[in-house]
């Protein structure tokens, strides 16, 4: 029987020390429309109306893109900014711990795989610099296509969601549970799904009800710098 190693990576203060989704928008406004700058008071605002569940944080990704980027913008235009970002990201953004780990899991001959809520369309540049051999992660409606919506297809990648696009994923690669060993790392207890589900859990850079829950299941925990 084949067994499928697997290495599943969260990545925002996980692999790297900071959420990377802010600094995409102020990356990408900055060098497309620096105008838009002066809109960045209203994310402020809309992060506020998410947290007293005014908005799903669908929706606040959605609002918050088409404020700093644009609803519509051309792919070709954009994407030498995502790959500036993503470079950013790999030079200054980066747990050398995390990336340690991940020379680790392919050289134990894991199959690495990046699970986040961050979008792919910034996501897999950044996979692609660290070597990793699949992306799960929020998906534009317009993914393929040559204009980049600011809308959302199908979930956004969190909590329980990101555990079925995990489950969906396996089944696209006809790689079944019962025939897998899964690793799993993540600093947030929203993964919590995600850890449940690995044969071997990491609470990575935990914050503090992830280190709890960790501490209470007997989940390994790592921190790194």
């Amino acid at each position: 029987m084949t067994i499928h190693k697997l290495a599943i990576y969260d990545m925002d203060r996980t692999v790297t020390f900071k959420g990377t989704y802010t600094g995409f928008l102020i990356h990408v406004a900055g060098n497309m429309a620096p105008w838009r700058l002066v809109l960045f008071p209203c994310v402020i605002l809309l992060m506020l109306a998410y947290v007293v569940k005014l908005i799903s944080r669908q929706r606040l990704k959605e609002y918050n893109q088409a404020l700093m980027i644009g609803f519509n913008v051309e792919r070709a235009k954009l994407m030498p900014h995502v790959e500036s970002y993503a470079d950013r990201v790999i030079a200054r953004n980066l747990r050398a711990g995390a990336v340690a780990q991940i020379a680790q899991d392919r050289a134990d001959g894991y199959t690495l795989v990046l699970a986040t809520a961050s979008y792919r369309l910034y996501v897999e540049p950044i996979a692609r610099r660290l070597g990793f051999d699949a992306v799960i992660a929020t998906d534009h409606l317009s993914q393929d296509l040559r204009y980049v919506r600011a809308r959302i297809a199908g979930e956004n990648c969190y909590d329980t969601g990101k555990l079925r696009m995990i489950k969906a994923w396996m089944a696209s690669q006809a790689i079944d549970r019962g025939q897998a060993h899964i690793r799993a790392y993540s600093d947030h207890v929203s993964d919590a799904p995600m850890l449940e589900f690995a044969d071997i859990p990491f609470a990575a850079n935990p914050h503090k009800s992830l280190a709890r829950l960790a501490a209470e299941r007997g989940w390994t925990r790592v921190d790194w710098n």
